[in-house]
């Protein structure tokens, strides 16, 4: 698909491109997870333990802050990979001027992904830090939820990348946050078990890669990934994120090669 030494070019590019914004994105990456946790871990959460009978005796703080964790790595992606992607085809055209050197296709992607979960890395450490401060970790498991959430990311980002690279414009990206990408944060765990939901909607949500990604970083926060569906969970979000690459790789090549 490509070349990982040329795909450090590509990279590289959008490193220093990054370098303009990366102060706010610090900042909005360990406001939101404050004011989500001060929201529905400790105000909401409050009144939920209270009134309902989470699995094993777990607080609402311990249950929904993994889930934050997944959810925000799937928004930041999925972000990256649209806008960005269709920008560097059609408006600013860096795709084009990267092929213009020996750069290919399967390079600029990966290089791009590469950036994105770099993106991820950055975030979802911040998030599992101050989920900690919160006294919402379990398990010193919690760790791994750093790169469960980068692969979470990329299973959105590289699908995302598919689309953007195929479309002619924009106008389908809010769509698919707000029909797409919403419902799924809403809908896949993070809140409330899926088990909850009616029947059609539970099956959907196991299908998902948020869902699989939620259950997993639970797991793991909780300190009870030791069993098969830890190992379910994590094979899903690597076959789901193998085939996205293929697809993204497919849709570049038949908008860049002429």
């Amino acid at each position: 698909m490509g070349n990982l030494l040329f795909a450090l070019r590509p990279l590289e590019f959008f490193l220093v491109q990054y370098r303009r914004v990366w102060r706010g994105t610090i900042v909005t990456s360990v406001a939101n997870p404050i004011f989500f946790l001060l929201a529905l871990g400790v105000g909401l959460g409050v009144f939920v333990d209270r009134s309902a009978d989470l699995a094993g005796d777990v607080s609402y703080l311990s249950f929904v802050a993994p889930g934050l964790l997944a959810g925000a790595a799937m928004q930041i992606a999925t972000f990256e990979s649209s806008w960005p992607t269709l920008a560097a085809i059609k408006w600013s055209r860096q795709y084009h001027a990267m092929l213009a050197s020996p750069l290919r296709v399967g390079d600029i992607l990966l290089g791009h992904q590469a950036f994105i979960a770099l993106r991820l890395l950055m975030t979802t450490t911040i998030y599992l830090l101050v989920i900690t401060v919160f006294g919402a970790v379990e398990s010193p498991l919690a760790v791994l939820t750093v790169p469960v959430g980068v692969l979470v990311g990329l299973a959105f980002s590289a699908p995302m990348a598919a689309w953007a690279a195929h479309t002619e414009t924009d106008a389908s990206f809010v769509t698919i946050f707000r029909f797409v990408i919403l419902p799924m944060f809403l809908f896949s765990g993070i809140f409330f078990p899926v088990t909850q939901l009616p029947r059609v909607f539970e099956l959907v949500a196991y299908a998902t890669p948020l869902w699989n990604g939620v259950a997993l970083s639970r797991q793991l926060s909780l300190g009870e990934a030791w069993h098969w569906s830890a190992a379910y969970h994590l094979g899903f979000l690597l076959v789901w994120t193998a085939v996205a690459l293929v697809l993204a790789y497919a849709s570049y090549r038949r908008r860049l090669v002429v």
